[in-house]
């Protein structure tokens, strides 16, 4: 891990954090971030948090399109609530982006939790 550079511009680290919570193209600079064990430790944690808001949002649809092939009668609300979910997805992803900007602290109840603890194990 990185160590606090002193001379570092908090504002880049700001602008980081903002790459990382664009939906969908933010999971790459994160994973990345975590994969070379680099960062701050509120890049890591936010990069953790992305993560699995990113694998929550992909297996809700995954299992929805599932249901949506398998169910004949319920094909429009599968529809419907495959939809509901990428815009919460976006709008969960845009309220952290305000929290980022207001310099809040950026979390999620329960996500947050899971990213420390089941991610903390095994991406360090």
């Amino acid at each position: 891990m990185k160590t606090h550079d002193p001379f570092e511009n908090p504002e880049q680290e700001r602008l980081q954090l903002f790459v990382y919570l664009i939906p969908i193209l933010g999971f790459f600079p994160a994973l990345w971030t975590l994969y070379r064990h680099q960062g701050t430790r509120q890049q890591q944690a936010v990069s953790r948090l992305v993560i699995v808001l990113a694998f929550s949002w992909l297996t809700g649809l995954l299992l929805l399109e599932v249901g949506y092939h398998n169910a004949e009668s319920f094909t429009l609300a599968m529809l419907l609530t495959s939809s509901l979910l990428t815009t919460s997805y976006f709008i969960v992803s845009l309220g952290l982006m305000i929290r980022v900007w207001k310099r809040q602290p950026i979390w999620l109840p329960g996500l947050s939790r899971i990213a420390e603890k089941e991610l903390g194990k095994h991406l360090p």
